[in-house]
């Protein structure tokens, strides 16, 4: 596929192009977001920005990487400006602030699976406890559990090593299990 938007961009054919990518990616850019803002209307306006932005930088494109990879980057600087943008219009320390970050946390849980944690628990705890990860392991999670990606395709949508996805998915789990105060045998 990425050989013939490619040659489609070289075409000119931007849009054919982009017509192309919108079903290919529209989940994986959402489900990138959504792991890293926590909040699946901000996420869906930043999947938005994405392809415009790809549709903007298409003629740019060389293909000396993965087409895939040049999208996910898109993707993360995206999601990272705008949770930039959050943090400064607000102190996480002010009771308002902070009462929004917690509901939009638990917006994401639905389809919950934290494996052992799950058994008994309801989703809005498991999602609480999600969110006091670190920003990493919890995008790590998210992606993994929520959005059911594969350890590869978790690597490859965050732009880590699939080493470092490993290490941050057992981190996230043994502390979700202390949050929990679930012991292991």
């Amino acid at each position: 596929m990425d050989d013939e938007i490619l040659q489609w961009v070289r075409e000119g054919r931007r849009d054919d192009a982009i017509a192309r990518l919108l079903p290919a990616y529209r989940e994986r850019v959402f489900a990138l977001c959504l792991s890293m803002v926590g909040n699946r209307a901000a996420a869906e306006d930043i999947a938005q920005e994405v392809f415009v932005k790809i549709w903007r930088a298409l003629p740019a494109f060389d293909g000396r990487s993965a087409l895939s990879t040049w999208i996910y980057t898109i993707t993360r600087n995206a999601a990272l400006s705008a949770l930039r943008s959050r943090r400064a219009s607000g102190s996480l320390t002010e009771p308002a602030v902070l009462a929004e970050v917690e509901a939009r946390s638990v917006e994401v849980s639905g389809a919950t699976d934290y494996g052992a944690i799950e058994a008994g628990t309801d989703a809005r705890r498991i999602e609480g406890w999600v969110a006091r990860l670190p920003e990493k392991q919890r995008q790590v999670v998210r992606l993994f559990y929520l959005r059911e990606c594969s350890v590869e395709e978790v690597a490859e949508m965050s732009g880590m090593p699939v080493g470092t996805v490993k290490t941050l998915l057992h981190r996230g789990r043994e502390r979700l299990r202390e949050l929990a105060g679930v012991t292991q045998s």
